[in-house]
């Protein structure tokens, strides 16, 4: 059981959105534009849960490309958007979570990703409209496993960190919220139970999240 919470924070990549294998596919067609389709050196299951500013520094400093960390931070990003768009890949069952937690609670969105991949993401079946605060990495010091992102949630939900409920599937999510001093609820939709050991609660789908937040 959960202690007594009054916020829910959510994830977005692998949470909200099934956005993982989108994000690889993105980066994998700008390799292969850059001329390192099959020399970029780069394991993606290492990132997941981290941003793509992560990604981008160590492929700099191992290739070191043409263009800027500007211009393929916009290159993937705008790639990214065009998947997004036309795969709409929001998770099933999502949105009637959503809409039973914000009946009850306030929630934030907190993401590793930029704000204009959140944006994107939650214009798909009206999302943005649950949520009484968003925060990207963009807006603080630190990405995940860092608690920056989380910290920054809580206080613009008016809330003590211990009074927060994190929604992740990352094991770099999962170590945030710890750090963030939250209940963390991990969801087997990016990495297997085994991994996500360290979360209070390990759930399989979003039904099991719902009974947890007793909002089923």
């Amino acid at each position: 059981m959960l202690k007594p919470f009054s916020a829910v924070i959510f994830d977005m990549d692998g949470v909200i959105v099934d956005s993982e294998p989108r994000h690889e596919k993105a980066f994998l067609e700008i390799f292969d534009e850059l001329g390192f389709g099959q020399t970029h050196g780069i394991h993606f299951p290492d990132y997941i849960g981290r941003s793509d500013k992560a990604v981008w520094v160590d492929f700099i400093a191992e290739h070191k490309p043409a263009y800027s960390y500007e211009d393929l931070t916009a290159m993937k990003q705008n790639r990214f958007i065009e998947i997004l768009r036309k795969e709409q890949p929001i998770f099933d069952g999502l949105p009637e979570l959503v809409g039973k937690v914000t009946a009850k609670y306030p929630a934030a969105v907190a993401s590793g990703s930029l704000h204009p991949v959140i944006d994107e993401v939650l214009v798909l079946k009206n999302l943005r409209s649950y949520f009484s605060a968003v925060v990207s990495s963009q807006d603080v010091a630190n990405a995940k496993p860092a608690p920056d992102v989380f910290l920054r949630a809580a206080e613009l939900l008016e809330k003590k960190p211990d009074e927060c409920v994190v929604i992740e599937d990352s094991l770099a999510g999962v170590e945030a919220g710890l750090s963030a001093g939250m209940q963390v609820i991990a969801i087997t939709n990016s990495f297997a139970k085994e991994k996500l050991g360290r979360a209070h609660h390990i759930v399989h789908n979003y039904e099991e999240i719902e009974r947890l937040l007793g909002v089923a």
